[in-house]
């Protein structure tokens, strides 16, 4: 492409986000024969203008503040109830991250009660979790050993939180984090419905070599009270069908494997 002006470069870039829901900083340099420090010098002009979000190499739609719905915080029964179908589903396909002689953490929640529920452990498996519901689930199987985290036991999630259980995974570190939210959106991240959870799985994550979760397509959109962290900073994404494809590629172009179950 030949030289073109500032005007035309910058409608060129929100031209690719309407068109593909997203646009990568080295593609943009490549095609319109730019520097990187030079699509970045215009990515920043647009997301002040409000008229992108800028992600990792990328840029994507805005989200207005008021789009995702807040999370009410409902019972753990409630919750297992809802979308049971694709919880099992989602579920059977984290399954298969498990590995022999594996050693994991799992969070709480109604998703992460079924993917408990499946597991078969190849040889033997290491699990630590804050939920009591996953392990009184495992705890009776000779091939699993259960580190149970102590801390205050919160009654809706049947699980525990605080400075006890945080610090008892200062010292560990496991090769997976499964776990599930709340909620997620691109500007956000990925939530829960108490701050206190939030904080207890943003260490999960600084504890596990890797970070997996487990929400069905209900959750795009949703915002809980509690940020974990940024979309960014997991790994992999099971979820659903249902997820819209602008939101999944906007996920992706942050480097973010999702499956689709």
């Amino acid at each position: 492409m030949t030289m073109i002006s500032i005007a035309e470069r910058r409608k060129h870039i929100l031209e690719g986000i309407r068109n593909n829901g997203f646009v990568k900083v080295a593609e943009l340099a490549e095609e319109l024969n730019v520097t990187q420090a030079t699509i970045r010098k215009d990515l920043r002009f647009l997301e002040e203008k409000n008229l992108l979000y800028r992600a990792h190499g990328s840029a994507m739609p805005t989200m207005a503040p008021a789009a995702p719905t807040p999370v009410k915080e409902v019972s753990f029964e409630t919750k297992k109830a809802a979308h049971t179908d694709l919880k099992q589903r989602i579920a059977a396909r984290a399954i298969q991250f498990v590995e022999e002689n594996d050693t994991i953490i799992i969070g709480p929640g109604s998703t992460m009660t079924f993917f408990a529920e499946r597991i078969q452990p190849k040889g033997h498996l290491n699990v630590v979790t804050s939920s009591v519901t996953i392990s009184s689930t495992l705890g009776a199987n000779p091939d699993i050993t259960i580190r149970q985290l102590g801390g205050v036991l919160h009654g809706s999630s049947l699980s525990v939180h605080g400075k006890t259980a945080i610090r008892a995974l200062n010292n560990i570190l496991c090769s997976k984090l499964f776990f599930g939210v709340d909620g997620f959106d691109l500007e956000y991240g990925f939530t829960c419905s108490t701050v206190q959870e939030a904080e207890l799985l943003h260490h999960m994550i600084q504890s596990a070599s890797q970070a997996i979760v487990l929400a069905d397509s209900s959750k795009a959109g949703q915002r809980g009270f509690g940020r974990i962290c940024a979309i960014k900073d997991v790994d992999i994404l099971i979820t659903d069908a249902g997820l819209p494809e602008k939101i999944r590629r906007n996920i992706e172009a942050q480097g973010v494997n999702v499956i689709l179950v």
